[in-house]
């Protein structure tokens, strides 16, 4: 009988460890990240701190991981896939979760396993670790069901196809927009039903760079809320579409609340989202 060599052994150990291992999951307990920055001008306290003088090569504290590679790259076996991509885990404020869960911070994903810990993953921040280092870990499920597991990747697609908008529009929307990070979280009608809303997207007719412009805001509720406490909808749409007048080759701005059942599936991919964080402008891309 031909002995197994040691090398293959660790191969297969490694590969049965994280055969169950998917999109979403990690560790929680300290953990360290790795960073590289400039030593002559850190960017962060903490980059400062971390290194000594002429080194650009950092390990911050941080609460833990989850494992941002795709699903199929992380049971393939580690011959061919010896390295698995992670994010950080941040805590974050309790009333931020819902605005995250919901994709409008696009820098953060929502990990449905650790909504009682108010962790988050940090997109801002990514690294690889070998395969055989994640098959030490104790390792959390972060997605439940289908619909986590999906909402999960929308959220990593999310952070790297966002639309840049021509900058006309970002100043046309930026009173809109603070209007919007302003009453999220307060407790107030208003407040309540944006938290209440789906999603909000945007669609430029006929399309971005023609002149003039049409343009269409959609405040995407649920289908089980036709109206918001008994007050209908339109009272908030008219104060919000008041802070997007109609300005230069933006001829025309409307808005409508409705459902993703009202949508067609061309209305929604030729739209784009409107995020809280910040709108991408073409300048700054």
């Amino acid at each position: 009988m031909t002995a197994v060599p040691e090398e293959d052994e660790k191969h297969v150990a490694v590969d049965a460890a994280l055969r169950s291992w998917r999109q979403g999951d990690g560790v929680i307990g300290e953990q360290w990240f790795v960073h590289r920055f400039a030593p002559q001008v850190p960017l962060t306290e903490a980059a400062a701190q971390a290194a000594p003088a002429g080194v650009d090569l950092a390990e911050t504290a941080v609460r833990g991981f989850v494992v941002v590679s795709q699903t199929c790259d992380i049971v393939r076996s580690c011959r061919e896939r010896p390295y698995i991509e992670v994010a950080p885990l941040v805590e974050v404020k309790a009333h931020d979760l819902p605005m995250i869960e919901r994709g409008r911070r696009p820098r953060y994903v929502g990990v449905p396993g650790l909504r009682d810990h108010a962790l988050v993953g940090d997109l801002d921040r990514a690294m690889t670790v070998e395969k055989a280092v994640v098959a030490t870990w104790e390792r959390f499920a972060g997605c439940l069901t289908d619909r986590e597991t999906r909402d999960f990747a929308r959220a990593l697609a999310r952070k790297r196809i966002r639309f840049a908008f021509p900058d006309d529009f970002t100043g046309l929307a930026s009173k809109l927009q603070s209007r919007l990070q302003d009453k999220h979280d307060k407790q107030s009608d208003e407040g309540d039903a944006l938290r209440a809303l789906r999603e909000i997207r945007v669609r430029a007719a006929p399309s971005w760079d023609d002149d003039p412009v049409e343009i269409l805001f959609w405040f995407i509720r649920h289908e089980d809320e036709p109206d918001f406490k008994g007050q209908r909808w339109d009272r908030f749409l008219e104060d919000w579409l008041k802070l997007a007048p109609p300005t230069g080759r933006f001829r025309s701005v409307n808005g409508v609340v409705m459902t993703l059942d009202d949508l067609t599936a061309r209305d929604y991919v030729e739209s784009d989202p409107l995020d809280l964080d910040h709108l991408s402008s073409r300048s700054a891309s």
